[in-house]
């Protein structure tokens, strides 16, 4: 291709992202009685994506697990965020997320999880501290060589509701603030008290704002899991819950002569024992806590139309035997598949100039979805 031609694409490319930044502005500023969702384009185009990558999800807290799967000084866990690779570990009492790239050649230290006193390059064997120090470089004798400057970066990393949450941004918000009272919403379920039964990767092939908006609207449940969702939380019983800076939440009442799944906490309402709480932390945790059962999607965008889901199960005490957790994995494992089916087809038909900015139905079925789109556009705001 000549570089006349190569010029005229990457300015074409700008100009689609600066149109999809404008509509999304116009979108958020419409008025509260009749909002509408995000046009096609938003969710395949490969420049907006690339776009978000560098403002929204950079800037963002990433939720990437539990804390009680490193539970002890030297548990690790490695994995990618945003391609960047990144080992959780337990150092004494806190928990660290590290770069994990070597400061000589780049190899990655760890892969899985594990535990270790010293994190050792399996290509030199340079060794690293779990707080990220260099110990030592095997015959590493040069005058200029400075082991003080050769330790791993640090990233952001903080410990709330049980999850770890970690930022690449270098000046990152503050997450309580983001969070503004879900904190209070939650406390009484006990989350940090969870214990991890069950961990799972799959790849979606769809956009990663579409996940967030099907978890978190019950307009569908009733029409896309009616063997395995509508008898226990039907679409007509869900109601629009609190949302702040940087969440939303919507709740999933069971219907009266369905049991409650349990009592958990002992500060829970008897209300509370009814339901199902469900609720977004931007740019890409979702989550349903209900007495029991804590069932959390953390999302990791690759491209316009792929997202890593790494999703986990927690159980309260001990009221869930054996059996019981199976039957609630495999009935999660379904409903995420019941999804992932319906978001994969949906990303085929996003990209027609036929699929445009809809009319969003009322707060208690689709306003989680309008409290995104509004974010997404405070956030846009600010970028570049």
């Amino acid at each position: 291709m000549a570089d006349g031609a190569v010029a005229r694409d990457i300015k074409q490319a700008a100009s689609d992202v600066e149109t999809l930044r404008t509509e999304l502005a116009q979108i958020a500023g419409l008025p509260d009685d009749a909002p509408r969702g995000l046009s096609g384009q938003h969710y395949v185009d490969p420049a907006y994506f690339e776009h978000e990558w560098n403002t929204v999800l950079h800037n963002g807290w990433h939720c990437l697990a539990r804390a009680d799967e490193i539970p002890n000084s030297g548990d690790y866990l490695a994995l990618k965020l945003l391609e960047e690779p990144i080992v959780l570990v337990r150092d004494g009492d806190t928990i660290r997320a590290l770069s994990n790239v070597c400061q000589h050649r780049g190899m990655p230290l760890v892969q899985g999880t594990g535990r270790a006193k010293r994190f050792v390059c399996p290509y030199h064997a340079w060794a690293y501290r779990t707080d990220g120090r260099l110990m030592y470089a095997t015959r590493m004798e040069n005058e200029g060589f400075d082991p003080k400057s050769c330790g791993l970066t640090s990233f952001a990393c903080v410990e709330r509701f049980g999850f770890i949450y970690v930022s690449l941004s270098d000046a990152p918000s503050d997450l309580d603030l983001e969070l503004g009272d879900l904190a209070d919403h939650l406390a009484p379920y006990e989350p940090e008290n969870y214990r991890i039964v069950h961990t799972a990767n799959e790849v979606w092939q769809t956009n990663w704002k579409c996940l967030v908006e099907n978890f978190m609207e019950g307009y569908h449940l009733s029409v896309v899991h009616p063997q395995t969702l509508h008898s226990y939380t039907p679409t007509e019983l869900c109601k629009k819950g609190p949302n702040g800076p940087g969440y939303t939440s919507y709740i999933s009442n069971y219907p009266d002569e369905i049991p409650s799944r349990g009592r958990g906490a002992p500060g829970l309402k008897d209300t509370q024992r009814h339901q199902s709480f469900l609720f977004a932390a931007f740019p890409c945790q979702v989550a349903s806590i209900a007495p029991t059962l804590f069932v959390s999607l953390c999302l990791l965008p690759q491209t316009a139309d792929r997202v890593d889901v790494r999703w986990t199960m927690s159980v309260y005490g001990d009221e869930l035997d054996d059996d019981i957790i199976s039957q609630r994995i495999a009935l999660w494992t379904e409903v995420n598949r019941e999804d992932r089916e319906k978001l994969e087809l949906m990303q085929k038909a996003l990209g027609s100039r036929y699929a445009p900015s809809g009319p969003l139905a009322g707060p208690d079925f689709e306003g989680t979805i309008w409290d995104f789109v509004r974010w997404l556009a405070r956030q846009d705001k600010t970028a570049p």
